[in-house]
């Protein structure tokens, strides 16, 4: 059971009383009426082969109240893609799998990328965002939930928790972040969000002094949960990266949309453990490394359209006030491992923060080499004004797609 403290200027929406998924469910199913809801799950055809995906379906095979699931899938052959919708046949809810690879897609992509709308990376901020703007033309979902294909602990519940808040037709919500406690199998993970992003954001609070950004941003107790719910207008006025910096992404967008009272984070899970990543610090192109420069880039490239100005001194201050704030995160986090009777090596703790410190020098750098870069994919808004019939096309292709390749083709 979670404490019922609110120390943030976002709402936190706790696990108090372990109300059981039966009355959630059915409550669910009382607003979808009002709101109808749909799932997207950005999939790479990697996941299919793992455990954690078949458990995945049989639970989604169980819910009662999603109208529709959208499917991004990415790095599939034909081949891969025939099977990805045999895999995916076992769902009774109407299903869309877009074979991201293939060529009707490719050539959609095309189109954009010659009027430079195309995502820069592929990757999961590319897959999502063609999800979402497939999701705005093919479906009525007023709710929408997605979250990452690669939880090993996985339950219905958490997709219950994680789109009741959007779903509520009492509630004023449009977006909601989930959380969750990242201790499994007597270890605690999460070094990203422990070790970079908690101990940067402190850091920046005591270089750049009082921002209303980083305040927000720490509000949230795992800013890099890749589940999220929100409602249909976000999807229009969005705009994200296409790199490891997708969740920090989000929320920026989030916070330059809407009012901190139109946002929340929800506790979804009491264990979650999903593939974790190699740290690869011989290698600032894979891994944690990969995905602590880009989600440095992304803190500093908001910062910058909030007013703050970079150099390579800042850069440097910066580094220096994290590392030893990361030092001291460290102590605590194996302070609190010792008292609840579990691992956590403080050597290679120690190893991951120098490697994030030097990154964050590379983070800088790298944006102040590259201050004209678009970073973010265009709104759908402005898709379709350059496209009016895009949506249309996306739906003919994926609709063609499935017929051609089906079970039953």
């Amino acid at each position: 059971m979670g404490d019922f403290s609110q120390n943030g200027i976002i709402t936190t929406l706790h696990n108090l009383s372990q109300r059981s998924l039966e009355d959630l469910e059915r409550e669910l199913c009382e607003f979808s009426d009002k709101r109808p809801m749909a799932l997207i799950l950005p999939c790479l055809y990697s996941e299919l082969q793992t455990d954690a995906m078949p458990n995945i379906i049989n639970h989604l095979k169980k819910v009662p109240y999603l109208s529709e699931i959208i499917i991004g899938l990415d790095r599939a052959t034909e081949e891969e893609y025939r099977h990805a919708l045999q895999f995916f046949s076992e769902l009774p809810q109407k299903h869309h799998v877009l074979w991201n690879d293939g060529p009707r897609l490719k050539d959609i992509d095309e189109k954009l990328k010659n009027e430079g709308l195309s995502p820069c990376d592929p990757g999961k901020g590319r897959n999502v965002w063609f999800c979402m703007g497939y999701t705005l033309g093919a479906t009525n979902a007023e709710a929408i939930a997605m979250h990452d294909c690669d939880i090993v602990t996985y339950d219905r519940s958490l997709l219950a928790r994680l789109i009741y808040p959007v779903a509520n037709p009492n509630f004023n919500y449009e977006f909601c972040k989930g959380y969750y406690s990242r201790v499994a199998n007597g270890k605690m993970n999460g070094r990203v969000n422990r070790l970079l992003v908690a101990p940067l954001l402190f850091s920046l609070k005591k270089v750049l002094g009082h921002n209303d950004y980083l305040n927000y941003l720490d509000s949230f107790r795992y800013a890099l949960a890749g589940e999220f719910s929100f409602r249909r207008d976000v999807m229009t006025d969005i705009r994200i990266p296409c790199d490891w910096g997708l969740e920090v992404g989000v929320l920026s967008e989030m916070y330059r949309n809407f009012a901190n009272n139109r946002l929340c984070q929800v506790d979804i899970a009491d264990a979650y453990d999903h593939k974790h990543q190699d740290l690869s610090a011989d290698d600032e192109d894979a891994g944690l490394s990969k995905m602590s420069i880009d989600i440095s880039k992304a803190i500093f490239r908001k910062l910058a359209t909030n007013g703050v100005v970079f150099d390579q001194e800042t850069f440097r201050t910066i580094k220096a006030t994290y590392y030893r704030a990361a030092l001291d995160f460290i102590e605590m986090y194996h302070n609190d491992a010792e008292i609840n009777g579990l691992k956590l090596d403080v050597h290679s703790e120690e190893k991951a923060v120098e490697l994030f410190a030097s990154n964050l020098m590379k983070a800088g750098t790298n944006y102040l080499d590259n201050t004209i870069a678009a970073p973010f994919i265009p709104r759908w808004n402005r898709i379709e004004s350059a496209f009016p019939e895009v949506m249309q096309q996306m739906q003919q292709a994926v609709a063609e797609d499935m017929a051609e390749f089906g079970p039953n083709a």
